[in-house]
């Protein structure tokens, strides 16, 4: 998988020892064995050693945030526990390997890995059966997390998608760019799920949900029981009204499939027209100009992404594309396509034999609201992830949960979503583990990545410090006298910072 930070190893060859001296009371010590990225640290248990590289995309974890006894990746955000090297928090689904340390005359070494740390035996809830609608990352965090804190129940994972659980940030990033190949799409591969003796049942649509019976209609026929459900349906592209954007050559752009068809049918020679200003329409603009497509862009705000980062960053943004040869079409709507050419408002048009929609997508809510569930621009659920119905839970891109100061969020986030299933698997069985977490996600664009911490549908004030145009900056989002979102451009530790200050 491509990543955006060098992970080579850096420092000593713990094989020859260091000084234990060196080793810091907080933060870790960075170094090798045999070229493989170590790290050291003080920790409650004493001193440990763990594999340096985040199992979510090899980010550097001596350059992440130590708190207590975890360290945070400065990539995207994943927490690993220090003393046993187990993922905590999402994005990383996998631990990092721990290392045997040796002090030997006031040296510390470092020679050979410690095996992999025996899993327990489930032993939770045997006789229970657990249903997850959903295949994509809240429904696949909540089907391992339920394993990892030992329910030995039946998991079954049903999934409208024909592909098993993927990365889809990606569908719009490398995986369309053509930097990112098939075999590294999927999240985990057949064995996991037999290994976990998780089913699931792929390509196939709940109906219905009959919350009375606790059971769930296939359109397919049959039924499925549950004890505890799972609704991580997600959201689903818009298509607009207009006439035009229902013709063969129009893409939408949500799933592996989709892109798989965007491939398939864009070239070098095509000229694509991406319709919607949004993160996923530039991110497509930037992998098609990677494969050598021309093309234009053609959004509502006269600078992208500005309701999301302010002036400055869509400003930047902008002149990244530009650079890269997009061409803008701003303030404009599209109201039709046809013979070849996108109709715009203001009555000119702009040549396209493709097009691409990143014109937002629209929450799952149908299976909700037909179970009864309350419904407030999303399905509200409490910090369990836990909905009206008690036996009911919700996740991800349909989840109004409680927000930053008890204000309700329903925010569209991979990282959310895949801390929503983790924290809703603890709920489904009873254990305390509340939703506490500022939302987090990363956008790319060319060389450029821009993290974002936090929830600002709106503020009242933004502070730069640094430079955007340079991109060196944190950018503060306030609102009330309060910083409710943090951006920042390769000032990665002000990104972990600013997510443990927003925190409740």
């Amino acid at each position: 998988m491509s990543t955006d930070s060098d992970s080579a190893p850096v420092g000593p060859d713990f094989s020859q020892g260091v000084y234990a001296s060196t080793i810091p009371d907080d933060g870790v010590f960075a170094g090798h064995v045999n070229g493989e990225a170590i790290i050291v640290a003080r920790t409650s248990d004493g001193l440990v050693a763990l594999g340096g590289a985040c199992s979510h995309y090899s980010g550097p974890l001596h350059e992440g945030l130590r708190v207590g006894d975890t360290i945070n990746c400065p990539l995207h955000h994943a927490c690993f526990d220090l003393r046993t090297g187990r993922a905590l928090k999402a994005p990383a689904l996998a631990p990092v390997a721990r290392w045997k340390v040796e002090e030997e005359g006031g040296k510390v070494f470092i020679r050979g890995a410690l095996p992999d740390e025996a899993s327990p035996s489930p032993a939770l809830m045997a006789d229970k059966h657990f249903v997850i609608v959903g295949g994509g990352a809240s429904g696949f965090a909540a089907a391992q997390r339920l394993r990892q804190h030992g329910f030995a129940g039946g998991i079954t994972m049903i999934s409208s998608d024909v592909d098993a659980p993927y990365d889809r940030p990606n569908v719009s990033k490398d995986y369309l760019a053509g930097t990112a190949e098939p075999e590294w799409m999927p999240l985990k591969d057949d064995a996991f799920y037999a290994s976990l003796k998780i089913e699931l049942k792929l390509g196939v649509v709940v109906r219905s949900i009959d919350a009375a019976s606790r059971s769930v209609v296939l359109e397919s026929g049959g039924s499925l029981s549950y004890d505890k459900l799972l609704l991580a349906t997600g959201a689903e592209p818009i298509r607009p009204s207009a006439p035009g954007f229902d013709q063969p050559h129009v893409h939408t752009l949500r799933s592996m499939k989709d892109a798989e068809r965007v491939i398939a049918d864009v070239t070098s020679a095509d000229v694509v027209a991406v319709i919607g200003s949004s993160f996923i329409g530039l991110e497509a603009a930037a992998s098609l100009r990677h494969r050598g497509a021309r093309v234009h862009v053609i959004g509502p705000e006269l600078i992208p992404l500005r309701s999301k980062f302010g002036p400055s960053i869509g400003t930047m943004i902008k002149a990244l594309h530009e650079a890269n040869g997009v061409v803008f079409h701003l303030g404009r709507r599209a109201e039709g396509y046809a013979d070849g050419a996108v109709q715009l408002d203001d009555g000119t048009s702009v040549r396209a034999t493709r097009v691409v929609l990143g014109i937002g997508v629209k929450p799952r809510l149908q299976l909700a609201e037909a179970a009864g569930l309350h419904i407030d621009g999303g399905v509200v659920v409490d910090t369990s992830m836990c909905s009206s119905d008690p036996d009911i839970f919700a996740t991800g891109d349909i989840a109004r949960y409680p927000g930053a100061h008890g204000q309700p969020a329903r925010v569209e986030h991979w990282v959310l979503a895949e801390r929503h299933g983790q924290v809703a698997a603890a709920g489904m069985l009873d254990i305390d583990d509340p939703f506490e977490e500022p939302p987090f996600f990363w956008s790319v664009h060319y060389d450029t990545t821009i993290r974002y911490v936090g929830h600002a549908e709106d503020w009242d004030a933004i502070r730069e410090e640094g430079s955007v145009a340079d991109k060196d900056a944190e950018v503060r989002y306030e609102k009330d006298g309060r910083v409710i979102a943090v951006a920042t451009i390769n000032r990665d530790m002000d990104s972990l910072k600013a997510a443990e200050l927003l925190k409740p």
